[in-house]
């Protein structure tokens, strides 16, 4: 990140359901719940979520640029959009973010981003939405980032982004398969390499015969914006990638979070999304140096 210059996002829900928002290809004219501010030089991103008994729980990254490794919270909404609780429900060694929460076979399971441990690890709720454990089964050969898995034609797909360089990691866009959610994992290889939108960023929706998936335009800084691909020929192995519509930032946000968004996730009735301000100022780097010095 740039000296003097910091990343402040904000998760928010938009109430409508991802295929009316991206067949007005506009989120605005749609009822909005900001999420909470968690506080100075810290924030939640990333946000998914699920309806269960009633409730809404989005599950998104929690960050404080204190101690810049992020953990896993779960935000319960009930169903007017009244926050009942938040809690930490999945911290690692490493930074996760990302927390793609989805069910399957009458089980919920989380793929969080966390290509810092060297590997792609799926969880399964154990107890549900506070207790995860590690599908020790399941068969990623690397370490990708957002990775985003649907089951379409009766397989599983994963679109993701490979771990590199800075340019990399917010350019490349490849396609696996697999007859299983646990695998094995076949790569079908690099079916983009565009900055204007290839990393995946949320939940993939078909409509009309098309794969829609999010992807975030990182043109001129990380997560700028949101931009649409729509995916064709998964089921015969063949994929074709055609960039769509980008999604522009709600105008009832865009005055305090003009500079950026990248999470457009499907729940239910619901979309999460998140947006972001820049902040000048030198705190975040006065914070990295007594992290240095004196590792706290």
């Amino acid at each position: 990140m740039p000296f003097l210059r910091t990343d402040h996002w904000r998760c928010a829900i938009v109430h409508a359901p991802l295929a009316e928002l991206v067949e007005a290809a506009s989120l605005n004219g749609f009822p909005i719940t900001t999420l909470p501010d968690i506080g100075d030089h810290r924030f939640l991103a990333d946000p998914f979520g699920l309806w269960r008994d009633g409730k809404l729980h989005v599950f998104a990254e929690a960050f404080d640029y204190r101690h810049p490794k992020g953990t896993i919270d779960v935000l319960i909404y009930d169903g007017t959009g009244r926050m009942l609780s938040r809690e930490s429900v999945l911290e690692e060694p490493w930074h996760l973010s990302y927390p793609f929460v989805f069910e399957h076979e009458g089980e919920v399971f989380m793929l969080p981003e966390a290509s810092a441990s060297g590997r792609l690890s799926l969880y399964r709720a154990k107890s549900f939405p506070r207790e995860w454990e590690r599908v020790e089964a399941f068969d990623f050969p690397e370490a990708a980032i957002d990775a985003t898995p649907l089951h379409y034609a009766g397989r599983w797909w994963m679109f993701w982004t490979p771990a590199g360089s800075k340019v990399e990691r917010q350019s490349l866009l490849n396609i696996s398969v697999a007859d299983t959610l646990t695998g094995p994992w076949k790569n079908l290889g690099l079916f983009l390499n565009d900055r204007a939108g290839a990393r995946p960023a949320g939940t993939p929706v078909v409509m009309d015969g098309k794969i829609i998936l999010p992807t975030q335009d990182c043109q001129g800084t990380y997560g700028r914006g949101i931009r649409l691909l729509e995916i064709e020929g998964l089921e015969r192995e063949l994929p074709k990638v055609t960039p769509g519509l980008t999604v522009s930032i709600p105008a009832t946000l865009r005055r305090r979070f003009p500079d950026g968004m990248h999470t457009l996730s499907a729940a239910g009735q619901v979309t999460l999304i998140d947006v972001k301000k820049i902040g000048l100022g030198p705190k975040r780097d006065l914070l990295n140096m007594k992290r240095r010095i004196f590792g706290a």
